[in-house]
């Protein structure tokens, strides 16, 4: 079992999905949180959650911030040190998703993805950085299968994960010397609500996770909480040699061919 007693933690889109599920886990491991995300009431509900796994410790922070907005990032940090005096941990995990071709993808859209899911996750990482410095603490990257495999019709949500991807190997090389590890996640196909949010409907979320179970070789669809088990490990002293890893969690989607 990971350990992350005392750990200060930063988590970005905290209010639902993935980013929830890390909120939850990482609470019932003992961390100290500092959950942002833009639905104040599904924000709240998390943080509801948290703190019925561990109801003898300190209530999580919660900071409602638009990712795209540099005011709102920049706060962010300032309130993180201000409450806390240190970071430990940085989880990048806030994401848009927009579905989309190259003849299909407006500029707008693509935009939108590249702001939340890359230009966000830099910003607050480099504001970040000299305070991980500080505690020679680590960051986690929440990229996607898509990142490192190319799926037709979500243009620039690949591109915007091949870019994280990049990031993390990048920052893993620039921050090792200091004592700071960075590491992404890749997940596949996971039950959350980012699919509806970019547009499917609920019959064509039910027919695409149908779709999945034979795209994916473990036969079925993965849970958010898997994918928050695997931060927690990255995060933890137990990946204390890890460093510049994309761990996928996909079921073996990333090694099948096309189909």
């Amino acid at each position: 079992m990971c350990d992350l007693s005392g750990k200060v933690t930063l988590i970005t889109g905290a209010s639902s999905g993935i980013g929830a599920a890390t909120a939850v886990l990482f609470a019932r491991l003992g961390a100290k949180l500092v959950l942002t995300g833009r639905n104040e009431a599904n924000l709240q509900r998390t943080m509801e959650k948290c703190v019925s796994v561990r109801p003898d410790a300190e209530q999580p922070l919660l900071v409602i911030a638009d990712m795209c907005s540099e005011a709102d990032v920049a706060g962010l940090v300032d309130t993180t040190i201000k409450k806390f005096g240190r970071l430990d941990i940085l989880v990048n995990n806030a994401v848009v998703a927009e579905f989309g071709t190259i003849e299909t993808t407006s500029l707008e859209q693509y935009d939108r993805v590249m702001n939340v899911d890359v230009r966000a996750a830099y910003q607050l990482t480099m504001l970040c950085v000299p305070h991980l410095i500080a505690t020679r603490g680590n960051i986690v990257n929440v990229s996607s299968v898509t990142g490192t495999r190319s799926f037709p019709g979500i243009l620039a949500y690949c591109m915007a994960k091949a870019a994280v991807d990049q990031m993390t190997s990048c920052t893993a090389l620039e921050l090792a010397s200091k004592g700071v590890r960075v590491n992404s996640v890749n997940p596949g196909a996971i039950v959350t609500e980012a699919h509806k949010r970019a547009g499917l409907s609920d019959d064509a979320y039910g027919k695409y996770l149908e779709h999945c179970k034979t795209t994916h070789p473990l036969g079925r669809i993965g849970d958010a909480e898997e994918v928050a088990q695997a931060i927690a490990f990255l995060a933890s002293s137990n990946a204390s040699f890890i460093t510049g890893e994309h761990l996928h969690i996909d079921g073996g989607r990333h090694v099948t061919c096309f189909r």
